[in-house]
């Protein structure tokens, strides 16, 4: 072989490399050395040698995507002369030029009413953590079921991303929020939803949870509701810094969406400094390792919510559901627990409305993220759609697909404008007006949002045929979407409780007039 220089390669040069013993390709204008690689392929040697010497750059399309060739870049022995790559490699934080990869308000030609320069700001600097930091340990420990890094939840404590994860509110004072991009006074509900989201990026469903999952969801009722403000400024401390997790323990095994029917019990002690609690919770995102649990107990009179701490007669067990281990689902058992009467959160027996007050908030965070997620995956099947070629034609030029398509675009796009509107009445509400009006919209938007994922996961599918179901490969993301979607129509409040709830609620305002 005997290249025109050390970086630059004729294609007749690179055609005489057409052997086991000397196999080169050319890939979007870069010439690539398999020799040594063509044993470890995972498709066998066999399939590169049908390429050896040649462009392989649609074949290798039809399989991969521009992912690989920065993974085997060390592979890449030169450029063919004359010639200039033309697949786009996006760098850190760069929005995708794929249409309707992106929400409407970071569309160029289009604008909105709800966001501004730091909501722009903070999705450009949330977006470059996310490819450098985030995504890469997701995927590690979507993968491997292990708990997130200590380095990665610090390092999101140092950014003010754990208490931004929570909302608007006092928490946010004294913290720098991702450099500055936004005042904690400044921050409304839109700059929730936008880091939501990008955080959601990650292509792994468990590890979405895994990373805080549980604080988002249980320690917005110790900062709401707690009685002793000491012990609430330290819990949270420690949580949004990663010293210790928290998680929301309110389902059991007979009480689901039926907060009512919970058994676990709490009782005073007869010195009376203590609850003592028993029972079980079950489903419990974060349970694995938590150190806090904001609990739901059945009290003398009704319902309590206190704050548990792990310690003697409280025991976790792993649950292994359809997604990661990552997520540490757990079955928690309180067994003679003592709680300190301080760790009331609210009032004794009036519980209910501190735990469909926080209800609001965690089912209009799993909507960020479905949307989201849903979202991802309509850009995978148009990216797909674009390369993948069958009968002689890409399948966009197929009319039956490009219907698929429009279905999941409408969908998500639909998605997305009902989420913002109600987005915007959360900035225009105080937290006690949104759990009096907005518990019926939520519930509705998020059993909504649910079913268009699962309209979204069996279409993917359908397009990617069978890399729809492959957990490696150019599948992968649509394989993790198809099997984990359903957690967001189960957890937080099945879509039939929820459609119910809104329907229900709504009947209450029905006008006598109209009988």
């Amino acid at each position: 072989m005997v290249a025109a220089s050390p970086t630059l390669f004729t294609r007749e040069d690179v055609a005489k490399n057409n052997t086991a013993d000397s196999l080169h390709v050319i890939i979007d204008s870069k010439v690539y050395d398999l020799t040594e690689f063509a044993d470890a392929h995972p498709g066998g040697a066999h399939v590169l040698l049908q390429v050896a010497g040649k462009d392989a750059t649609s074949e290798f399309f039809q399989m991969h995507r521009y992912e690989v060739l920065v993974r085997y870049m060390k592979l890449c022995i030169g450029t063919v002369t004359g010639e200039t790559p033309e697949v786009i490699v996006p760098q850190p934080g760069d929005l995708c030029p794929v249409p309707y990869s992106e929400p409407q308000w970071l569309v160029p030609e289009f604008s909105s009413p709800y966001y501004k320069e730091s909501h722009r700001k903070l999705r450009n600097e949330a977006r470059i953590f996310v490819d450098e930091h985030f995504r890469p340990e997701a995927l590690q420990i979507e993968a491997s079921g292990e708990r997130p890094s200590k380095e990665i939840i610090t390092r999101m404590w140092e950014n003010g991303m754990n208490p931004m994860r929570l909302g608007p509110g006092k928490h946010l004072e004294g913290h720098t929020l991702l450099g500055g991009v936004v005042a904690p006074s400044e921050f409304d509900y839109f700059h929730e939803l936008v880091l939501t989201q990008e955080l959601a990026k990650t292509h792994g469903r468990a590890c979405n949870d895994g990373f805080l999952g549980g604080m988002v969801i249980g320690l917005p009722p110790v900062l709401n509701y707690c009685n002793d403000i000491a012990l609430r400024d330290r819990v949270a401390r420690e949580c949004f810094s990663g010293e210790k997790a928290i998680c929301l323990a309110i389902s059991e095994a007979f009480a689901g969406s039926d907060v009512a029917g919970i058994r676990t019990t709490a009782v005073k002690s007869p010195c009376g400094k203590f609850y003592i609690v028993n029972g079980t919770k079950k489903w419990i995102t974060n349970g694995m390792w938590s150190d806090y649990f904001t609990t739901a107990v059945r009290t003398e009179k009704g319902f309590s919510v206190l704050l548990i701490e792990r310690g003697e007669g409280v025991e976790t067990e792993q649950i292994k559901t359809s997604y990661s281990s990552a997520a540490g689902t757990a079955f928690v058992t309180f067994d003679n627990v003592k709680v300190p009467l301080n760790h009331l959160l609210g009032k004794e027996n009036q519980g209910f409305p501190v735990i469909m007050s926080n209800f609001n908030h965690e089912r209009w965070v799993m909507c960020c993220a479905s949307v989201c997620m849903s979202r991802v995956v309509v850009e995978e099947c148009l990216k797909w759609s674009n390369q993948r070629t069958v009968f002689g034609k890409r399948l966009i030029d197929q009319p039956v697909i490009r219907q698929k398509l429009a279905k999941m675009i409408a969908l998500v796009e639909s998605s997305q404008a009902w989420l913002e509107a109600i987005t915007y009445q959360m900035c225009n509400m105080s937290y006690k007006q949104q759990s009096l009006s907005l518990a019926g919209p939520i519930a509705l938007l998020k059993m909504s949002v649910t079913r268009a994922a699962h309209e979204i996961a069996d279409d993917s599918v359908q397009i990617f045929g069978g890399r729809g179901i492959t957990k490696t490969g150019m599948g992968r993301v649509i394989e993790s979407f198809h099997r984990t979607y359903k957690f967001d129509a189960i957890l937080g409040g099945a879509e039939e409780i929820l459609g119910d709830l809104a329907v229900r609620q709504a009947f209450r305002k029905f006008p006598k007039s109209m009988l």
